[in-house]
């Protein structure tokens, strides 16, 4: 089972009942490249059909300068919630807009200053 990523390929190698974890090209005995994802079933009430939830998680080990230790893990993750019923165009328009917004400039600013406001 792979996964690409950005042209890359990661290879599952820990998988659990709701979840599965990715090795990277890059990753070694001592740097981190690896993706996971995991999904939770939602849990309707009497009054709601719940969230069906997903989560996307990048790890990778980067080359530091300038600070007290030479690498350092980097993390992103990525929650997704969904209400029971939703639509497919609906979800592909809400990944559409934050994957844009996460490529955009302000995004990036954002993480390499972390700035709020603009």
């Amino acid at each position: 089972m792979t996964l690409s990523i950005n042209a890359k390929t990661y290879t599952g190698n820990n998988f659990a009942a709701n979840s599965v974890g990715y090795n990277g090209p890059t990753k070694t005995a001592s740097s981190k490249d690896d993706a996971q994802l995991v999904q939770t079933a939602p849990k309707p009430t009497d009054s709601f059909s719940g969230l069906g939830r997903t989560r996307a998680k990048l790890t990778r080990t980067l080359t530091l300068t300038g600070a007290k230790t030479t690498t350092g893990d980097a993390i992103i993750t990525i929650d997704v919630a969904v209400p029971v019923g939703y639509t497919g165009a609906d979800v592909d328009t809400l990944l559409n807009d934050m994957g844009a917004f996460l490529a955009s400039a302000t995004f990036k600013t954002h993480v390499k200053t972390p700035q709020i406001s603009f």
